[in-house]
């Protein structure tokens, strides 16, 4: 038996809070985790467009959907597993790059780009970026860390010259405090130096420190 392979077009889906124009100032991509679907986890991320609406939300989903439990109720998204999983990265990197040349042509070349990965969603936007055709101004690694595997120039590459912060709940039961030293020494090792910023909660997201977010000076 040979294993073979074959390159086909799918429907991918993704969520948009706001409306795209020339008058729009930040976009935000935002990938969520493991088990979660886009449609949810971009309300999280709502306010900021209700407050600002120079400011638009866009909201990947992964290419994988699945029951969360047995055959049937709440349905959950991934972006890859182990199995297969170099074709899996290249798909989703295919994908995010698709969606981004469409929406950033949209807006003026100006525009403030913030890339979050929530959990596995870090992986995600951490390999995407390596290989996107453009480069954000903040990227936010929250509740997950950046891949190990990543080839060492392309890392450093993307790093150097962008606001880079590391997001964690202090009751956040995937990420001790020695994954979070470990996480801050491979980053320092690529040339990053990021800001952390904690706060009190489990493996979720917080409106509060989204605020602080969106603080981030634009590059001038």
């Amino acid at each position: 038996m040979t294993e073979h392979h074959l390159a086909v077009t799918r429907t991918a889906r993704y969520y948009q809070l706001g409306e795209l124009s020339a008058t729009t100032r930040r976009i935000w991509f935002v990938c969520h985790g493991y088990g979660q679907l886009a449609a949810y986890f971009s309300r999280h991320f709502a306010f900021l467009t209700e407050a600002d609406p120079h400011t638009v939300i866009i909201s990947p989903e992964g290419l994988s959907r699945f029951y969360l439990s047995g055959n049937g109720g709440r349905v959950g998204a991934s972006w890859m597993t182990r199995d297969d999983r170099l074709h899996e990265i290249d798909d989703h990197i295919g994908f995010l790059n698709q969606l981004a040349e469409q929406v950033l042509a949209a807006c003026l070349t100006e525009v403030h780009i913030t890339v979050l990965g929530f959990s596995q969603g870090t992986a995600t936007v951490s390999r995407w970026l390596t290989r996107a055709p453009f480069r954000p101004d903040h990227l936010v690694l929250w509740a997950g860390g950046f891949p190990e595997d990543l080839d060492a120039v392309a890392a450093t590459r993307l790093l150097q010259g962008i606001h880079l912060t590391l997001v964690v709940g202090t009751e956040d039961e995937y990420i001790s405090a020695a994954k979070i030293t470990e996480q801050q020494a491979q980053l320092q090792q690529l040339g990053a130096f990021p800001r952390l910023l904690t706060f009190s909660g489990k493996h979720e997201l917080n409106r509060a420190v989204l605020e602080a977010l969106q603080q981030v000076p634009e590059p001038e």
